[in-house]
């Protein structure tokens, strides 16, 4: 865009490598490059067409994460470490749900940015949504498998609110270009922090089976109101009940209120039964993740 965000990080004083996929801002803003001694560097690019599945050459404004960080000079860190970069944007609000899975798994699979250790995200998302990733069990429509899993995977702080009149403009019948919402608030954009859990890969969950932590979870909320019971017996699971008992989760409780937490420790003890070696249970998965990155 024309440069707000930028220039309200470069005027923090702090140091800035901007993305822009738009020919028509670039200009200007290669002029304030100039103008500062090394704070500002401008990249023809698009962060949401980071690390396209394509193969061969990837074209501006696609861009290869490992050339970003490159660019930068940010080096890999262990996971444990401090954050190496904070990303600032906007998510794009037709893709904006994608875009979260696709954070998501690459999140959980540490790939992409996330390669280089935990990057800590500051995005504006919209009301709705950061409703959807903030929900307690049982709130009914915004509990959901992206709820749970953003919540296990990060710290979700809240930093500010601003109307969307601060940021969209009106349509020819004066009305605002908010996206409509039918059952949750979405009356702001948020700015939310995210910053990846320095526990996440403990207890058995690691970057090699997220994947299947993930089904997991989706295949439980796809029927919010299913009792976690029925699910496992779907699952062939002989001994669903006392694993239930083992867990202390109560064995007519309903998917949609288990919390983050639960879902985690489920996939801790399942990990020690067969059921995820199934070869039904394997294929399930892959097509899972066909379908999110598609």
């Amino acid at each position: 865009g024309p440069g707000v965000l930028t220039r309200t990080l470069l005027n923090a004083g702090v140091r800035v490598v901007a993305l822009e996929s738009n020919s028509v801002f670039l200009p200007n803003l290669q002029s304030l490059e100039n103008s500062l001694d090394g704070q500002l560097k401008v990249i023809y690019g698009d962060f949401f067409r980071l690390d396209p599945l394509v193969t061969g050459m990837v074209k501006p404004p696609a861009v290869c994460s490992d050339k970003l960080f490159e660019t930068m000079g940010v080096a890999a860190v262990p996971w444990r470490a401090d954050v190496p970069v904070k990303i600032f944007g906007i998510l794009p609000q037709k893709k904006e749900r994608n875009t979260l899975w696709r954070l998501l798994f690459a999140l959980y699979e540490c790939s992409s940015i996330y390669r280089y250790g935990r990057v800590e995200f500051n995005i504006f998302i919209s009301e709705k949504e950061y409703k959807v990733l903030t929900a307690k069990p049982g709130e009914v429509r915004a509990y959901q498998a992206l709820t749970v899993l953003w919540q296990v995977g990060c710290e979700i702080q809240l930093l500010h609110m601003e109307p969307w009149s601060s940021f969209v403009t009106n349509l020819k019948n004066g009305g605002l270009a908010v996206p409509k919402s039918t059952w949750l608030p979405n009356d702001h954009l948020c700015l939310v922090r995210l910053t990846p859990q320095q526990n996440l890969f403990t207890g058995g969950l690691e970057p090699t089976n997220s994947s299947t932590f993930i089904f997991m979870v989706k295949q439980c909320l796809a029927k919010p109101r299913s009792r976690l019971t029925d699910r496992l017996n779907s699952w062939s699971l002989d001994n669903g009940g006392k694993l239930l008992r083992e867990l202390e989760i109560p064995k007519n409780a309903e998917t949609r209120h288990l919390y983050p937490e639960d879902y985690r420790r489920l996939f801790e003890a399942l990990q020690n039964s067969n059921m995820f070696t199934e070869t039904w249970f394997h294929d399930e998965v892959l097509e899972s993740i066909r379908n999110i990155n598609l």
